[in-house]
């Protein structure tokens, strides 16, 4: 008689046999017309309608862009801007910085294109030739990129 002690395995040894189970085929004849695919078909050759290369698809379009402020066609042969007018505007230019204030540029820039009067030029077109000059640095390189 056998201790619980003396006995380690109470299951006998079974050998390992390798078993290889075949999966189970069931034909079904009337299947195989249902899910037959048909031979892939090459798609037609298109040319390409733009064979320019990826460098010159980046580039900007400049054909036909004129500048970015169009002055209105003025009634008046003869006028000038003052040279001290330009000097005033440019004495404040605008830069286009992070910490610089857009609206107070436009408020100075504003102020001083008001101090003067042309006879029959309007004010706006004044301002519009003036413009470009209180400008400097990043701000003046988006104005030029601008199109109109």
């Amino acid at each position: 008689m056998r201790t619980r002690s003396q006995s380690r395995n109470n299951f006998p040894q079974q050998e390992a046999s390798p078993v290889i189970v075949e999966p189970l085929r069931i034909g079904f004849p009337f299947l195989k017309d249902q899910f037959q695919e048909d031979p892939p078909v090459d798609p037609p050759e298109v040319s390409m309608a733009d064979n320019r290369t990826m460098a010159e698809l980046f580039q900007a379009p400049t054909e036909g862009y004129e500048d970015a402020i169009v002055i209105p066609k003025i009634a008046a042969n003869n006028y000038e801007l003052k040279h001290d007018l330009i000097n005033l505007v440019q004495n404040q230019q605008f830069f286009g910085h992070d910490k610089e204030d857009p609206h107070a540029h436009i408020r100075y820039f504003n102020k001083i294109t008001s101090t003067m009067r042309v006879p029959i030029v309007p004010s706006s077109s004044i301002k519009l030739m003036l413009f470009p000059f209180s400008l400097e640095g990043a701000a003046w390189i988006w104005i030029e990129k601008e199109a109109p």
